[in-house]
């Protein structure tokens, strides 16, 4: 089995050592191939616009899409990440690939670094991915979609205390992608049965 992980820097692992991603990490405990298509900076229209290259010319049973942070920080409004999720999806499912959507982690706008915090008003960025959650996960049910509530998942996981995984406010340290791996491994596992 093959899967393509497409997505931005929390799909990369911005700031970790690539064996220490959360993907890779994955690859090692599944014992299958984990493509690791995450681009630091990428919005859902750049994952969209490479998903021939990145996804459908690698050939693989499934392709997680996890993105929207992005476009939020430069300020996309949520119909644009709506549209490009259902795209991609849709485009999977024409070329038989199993697609999976991904519901991105929380947000620490306060844990920010400065010079990104000027950049954009993150606190909005934050309340616009929670509800593009609701929305990801009524259009998967709708569509008959897979999805993994990363989201929910690391909350449950950790216990709601997950302030010290994170490098920044967005991105996580090893800590944080060993339990991203963990819950990435098991839901992959519970689709296969």
């Amino acid at each position: 089995m093959k899967i393509v992980c497409l997505g931005d820097s929390l799909t990369y692992g911005y700031g970790v050592r690539r064996s220490r991603s959360w993907t890779r990490l994955s690859q090692e405990k599944l014992g299958i191939e984990v493509m690791n298509e995450g681009i630091n900076g990428d919005t859902t229209s750049g994952m969209l616009s490479r998903f021939h290259s990145a996804v459908y010319a690698k050939k693989p049973d499934a392709v997680l899409i996890m993105g929207g942070v992005n476009d939020m920080i430069v300020g996309a409004d949520s119909g644009t990440v709506k549209s490009n999720i259902m795209a991609m999806a849709h485009q999977s499912i024409s070329k038989y690939i199993d697609p999976i959507v991904g519901i991105p982690t929380r947000i620490y706008p306060e844990n920010v670094r400065e010079d990104w915090a000027g950049f954009s008003d993150f606190e909005k960025v934050a309340d616009e991915m929670n509800t593009l959650r609701s929305w990801t996960k009524e259009f998967c049910r709708t569509f008959n979609i897979k999805y993994i509530d990363f989201y929910s998942e690391f909350e449950n996981e950790t216990g709601g205390n997950t302030k010290e995984l994170y490098l920044d406010g967005l991105h996580f340290n090893e800590k944080g992608n060993e339990i991203m791996a963990e819950i990435f491994c098991r839901s992959i596992s519970s689709f296969e049965k």
